[in-house]
């Protein structure tokens, strides 16, 4: 690994906390399994992915610097990370992420980011501080973690105004945040179909529709996945759709940042769409089956 940067990832870098049950679950369930901790957040998942490819990811958040933040600036590192770009804070503690998983998939989760929201555009400091060429120019992860106002200043800033933005909104309830950049028609969207019906204010039946209604609001690329459904990549000039590989699921959380970091990691590799579509759905059913090592 060398010391510059094949692509940003900036958002979410926190602890998961994973409760996982191999049986299926109903609200207020208390069942047997496995809790693990590991390094998350869709920033760093898309960086630990990225890794995986063959790129080389910096990182750029908030970490307390608390016990928790020290190990997990260590975790990362570990992974071969590249965290000399993160703001440490002093009185902010480290992020973090609870989620219950089953057979029947997601049961609940909640994702403390509140010290990532808190710390700001202290974030960006690397864009204006010299420690990364100005204007950046090259490929940029960002996740819907950051607030509404930090997306819009990122969305129209001349800081990253000739980047490749590739923008996930980090979960539905956070959809909403990614609008500046249908504004500023700015960036790829990566975003699953309810999602999509959010930013729209509508439900789409499809991924295909539905990325034809993001086009239609503004999006400059729009990357629309449903579950074992057929995904679409679509841009003014582009339509690709195909359907992913049958697998049977074993986990949940990280697959649509798995999904996103195959498919930019194909395209910077130079993949054409759907060679590229194809390597990102391929790589997600590998995660979700859990074939693929975190």
């Amino acid at each position: 690994m060398n010391d510059t940067p094949d692509i940003l990832c900036i958002g979410s870098v926190l602890w998961d906390v994973i409760g996982r049950c191999d049986n299926p679950m109903r609200q207020g369930g208390d069942m047997p399994g496995r809790i693990t901790r590991l390094p998350g957040g869709v920033a760093m998942n898309i960086a630990m992915a990225l890794r995986r490819f063959g790129l080389n990811p910096a990182l750029l958040s908030a970490v307390g610097r608390d016990v928790q933040g020290d190990a997990l600036i260590e975790a990362c590192a570990a992974r071969g990370l590249m965290t000399h770009l993160i703001y440490r804070s002093d009185d902010l503690p480290t992020d973090q992420y609870m989620a219950v998983e089953a057979t029947n998939g997601l049961i609940a989760a909640i994702a403390d980011a509140h010290s990532l929201e808190a710390a700001g555009d202290k974030i960006l400091q690397p864009l204006w501080d010299s420690a990364l060429p100005f204007p950046y120019t090259g490929a940029v992860a960002l996740d819907g973690n950051l607030t509404l106002d930090l997306l819009s200043e990122i969305a129209r800033s001349p800081l990253l105004a000739e980047a490749d933005l590739r923008v996930a909104p980090a979960s539905p309830g956070k959809a909403l945040r990614l609008s500046p950049f249908l504004q500023a028609k700015r960036g790829t969207l990566y975003v699953n179909l309810e999602e999509a019906g959010l930013l729209c204010q509508c439900e789409f039946d499809n991924s295909t529709t539905a990325a034809a209604g993001l086009l239609a609001r503004g999006a400059a690329r729009a990357v629309v996945t449903d579950g074992g459904n057929p995904a679409t990549v679509a841009s003014p000039d582009t339509v690709v759709t195909q359907t992913p590989p049958p697998v049977s699921v074993t986990r949940v959380t990280g697959a649509g940042d798995t999904f996103m970091a195959a498919h930019i990691a194909a395209e910077l590799r130079g993949l054409l769409p759907d060679a590229a579509l194809d390597a990102a759905l391929s790589a997600a059913a590998l995660y979700v089956s859990g074939e693929t090592k975190i």
